[in-house]
């Protein structure tokens, strides 16, 4: 037995595994990117579930030729400055992603830095980085994804029907807008627009995160819903729950944030089921959109390269505090 080093591509393919799941989990990472570049609008495109075609136009910042170049390397970022990683404030920190799909489909990235006149294009396939070309864009970021997977035709097999994997997109994107209500999001595929949630201005940024909740929820949950608040021990909860009577079968309709990134935690979801628990039947999941802020040392979120799981460094402290604001709302009488 020999030991090697493996080649940067197949390193970046191993990550893509981790990082890269399905096309949303691709999405995902493109529409962060947009999001810390300071973007006010997400133009999005969709092919072929995201399988054959992807692409996300941004207002953003923009990056430099020399930016562009760096960004497709693995493990570079601009995110992480004094290299304190329980003091992120961006979704984006690790550097994976964008060489991660590369490595994995045909990427192509396109920019104009802010205050510059030129634009640039870059493209990747397979791990394969082409040259910095001219290009026409005037402001902002476009970045295409062609061919997911072409280069690991294996993981094509584990992917859902186009159906599913449709589904699955709209829910990173709706995701990602219920906690940016100042910035437009607008999705087509091949024949029509299928998301459109323009930006929300003129509210204060409570009552703007609560009629980006009633955008996606629909009129159902804005007029069985409640407003929620709780302050204690450093943490602070606000957000919209749904009166007992309306559940769901899934946890499809549970919008969770902490520190304004969309998670999967299981210390919240055991909260909302002790609240709920003598409310709603057996299998049932209330629809709620609920906001934590915890200070940034007493989170994890380096915990998995899908950033979608934290660790609290006081997870019962954080459990008890979401269930006793939820249990100490006035259930019975529906603000619309």
């Amino acid at each position: 037995m020999v030991l090697r080093h493996l080649p940067t591509n197949l390193v970046n393919q191993i990550s893509a595994g981790e990082v890269i799941e399905r096309p949303a989990s691709a999405l995902k990472e493109i529409m962060e990117n947009a999001l810390d570049a300071g973007a006010h609008q997400l133009d999005i495109m969709i092919r072929g579930a995201g399988k054959i075609y992807m692409s996300v136009l941004d207002d953003g910042c923009g990056l430099s030729p020399k930016d562009m170049a760096l960004c497709l390397d693995r493990h570079t970022t601009s995110k992480l400055d004094d290299g304190d990683l329980w003091n992120i404030h961006t979704f984006g920190f690790r550097g994976e992603a964008l060489p991660s799909i590369g490595s994995v489909s045909r990427l192509t990235m396109t920019s104009c830095k802010s205050g510059s006149n030129e634009g640039w294009k870059i493209r990747i396939e397979g791990g394969n980085k082409g040259d910095i070309e001219p290009a026409s864009i005037t402001k902002g970021t476009r970045v295409e994804v062609a061919d997911l997977f072409y280069a690991t035709p294996a993981r094509l097999k584990f992917l859902k029907a186009d159906s599913t994997e449709n589904s699955l997109i709209s829910d990173v994107i709706h995701r990602l807008a219920m906690v940016h209500p100042q910035v437009g999001f607008f999705v087509k595929n091949e024949t029509k627009d299928i998301i459109k949630l323009p930006a929300v201005s003129g509210l204060s940024p409570m009552d703007s995160l609560f009629e980006r909740t009633r955008q996606i929820l629909g009129k159902d949950f804005a007029q069985n819903a409640l407003p929620v608040h709780q302050e204690e021990g450093g943490f602070a909860l606000h957000g919209l729950i749904g009166l007992a009577t309306l559940h769901r079968r899934t946890t499809s309709h549970q919008f969770l944030y902490v520190n304004q990134r969309p998670v999967r935690d299981k210390v919240l979801q055991s909260a909302l089921r002790d609240a709920y628990h003598d409310l709603i039947p057996h299998g049932r999941y209330p629809m709620v959109s609920l906001f934590i802020q915890v200070p940034h040392d007493m989170v994890d979120v380096n915990v998995h390269p899908a950033k979608t799981e934290v660790r609290f460094k006081e997870a019962s402290a954080i459990r008890f505090c979401n269930k006793r604001a939820l249990k100490k709302t006035p259930w019975l009488k529906p603000v619309i």
